[in-house]
């Protein structure tokens, strides 16, 4: 089960908020249909994002896949670090794998809870 201290989006973003900062980053399910990370691009912070809008480029040795902000805000951190390990998502795709840390100023209407995102990939699955 993922963690359920967070929202997730159908595209397989996830945020977890804290007080009026959100931190967003990639579900592990996506990082595993991904498979072999080869770049990663990410705003700069001072960026606005838009939830439901692409924030980023993640790049893998067979596609190159949007990855969509699940909230709107501004950037007020960047995780420097992961663009040069990406394997870091492999490992830790919900703690030291995150992306991104948002000022909030709203959050997508699809978001879904840990529950119906396990349900989603079940679906998905079969």
């Amino acid at each position: 089960m993922r963690p359920n201290d967070r929202k997730y989006l159908k595209s397989h973003e996830w945020s977890k908020t804290e007080g009026d900062t959100a931190t967003v980053g990639i579900s592990d399910f996506a990082v595993s249909h991904l498979s072999d990370l080869v770049f990663l691009d990410l705003p700069a912070v001072g960026s606005a994002v838009t939830a439901g809008e692409p924030f980023g480029e993640i790049e893998s040795v067979k596609a190159v896949s949007d990855i969509y902000s699940p909230v709107s805000g501004e950037v007020v951190e960047v995780n420097d670090d992961l663009p040069d390990n990406l394997d870091t998502l492999n490992s830790d795709a919900f703690e030291a794998g995150w992306m991104i840390k948002v000022k909030l100023s709203g959050e997508s209407g699809e978001l879904m809870d840990a529950a119906a995102y396990e349900e989603l990939l079940k679906a998905e699955a079969d």
